[in-house]
Parts: structure tokens; sequence; C-alpha cells
């Protein structure tokens, strides 16, 4: 089988309509969100390329493929992240600043900054004294660099 397009996504489905279906699930690293082509396989050993046509990432709960019977979805295994909980726009300055020089990618959820875990990044965080926790957590889409250069 090889999917082409996304159906949809599970978080906008109907409860009814997800309840009535089998569903299979294809685990994937956040890292490998952002592979518009790869041979996966679903937790029923059912192999699967997916070749997108259109230039998106693949996003946590994309529904790949669904009939009357079965779905076939996303699952994102979880990520070692440090969150960083910034106290004071300073504080959230002073990171943002810190990890931006790093070309650190980093996403938002609530009042919190995640990012992947790195001991240096670990380091920086208990010098600066900004309360962060080291969890293991699953992000929705995949970290992404943005390209730059210091021309």
């Amino acid at each position: 089988m090889i999917i082409e397009q996304i159906v949809t996504n599970i978080e906008t489905m109907d409860k009814a309509e997800i309840e009535k279906r089998h569903i299979e699930k294809v685990y994937l690293e956040s890292a490998l969100l952002v592979k518009r082509v790869q041979r996966v396989t679903t937790d029923h050993g059912k192999d699967i390329g997916i070749r997108l046509k259109n230039s998106r990432d693949l996003v946590a709960g994309d529904v790949l493929y669904m009939d009357d019977k079965n779905l076939i979805m996303i699952e994102v295994i979880s990520d070692d992240l440090l969150v960083i909980h910034p106290r004071s726009l300073h504080e959230m300055g002073t990171i943002a600043h810190q990890l931006g020089n790093r070309h650190l990618p980093a996403q938002f959820e609530n009042d919190d900054m995640l990012v992947q875990y790195d001991y240096l990044v670990e380091e920086l965080l208990q010098e600066l004294q900004i309360p962060f926790t080291r969890e293991e957590r699953k992000v929705k889409q995949a970290f992404r660099h943005i390209g730059h250069s210091h021309d």
C-alpha cells in the first residue's frame, strides 16, 4: 500500500466514526515526521509506503488510510525533552536568545518551552537558574530546524 495524501486527522473526526473502525497505528519518532517519503510498518505488521504528493510534515493523529471498517493513523513516540518553565518575560527572553544562538528548535505548549534533551542546554539552564524538568513527552509535530546562515 502506498499513501500519497493524508485522509484527515483523528482529532477532527467524530468519536462515533472512530469507534466503528479497527485502528492500526504507525509509531514514528518525531524526527521522522518531516520525511515525505518513507517505508513504515503498522503495529499489526502491515508494510506501508508513504510518498506524500504535497510538501507537508506528518502530524500526530494523521490518518493515512481509512475505509468503512479500518483506520491507519500516525502515533508519535515520546521524546526525551527539557521542559522549560520560565517565571518571567526576562527569563523567557534570556533562554530564547541563548537557544536561538545555538539554532536549537523549540516548541511551545501553554507557558512551557520544549526542546529536545541536550546536556549542554541542561547545564545552561542550571547556570542561569531557569526552572526546567526533564520529561518523556509526545509532541504533535517534528522539531524543525529553520534554515539560516550568518552571511
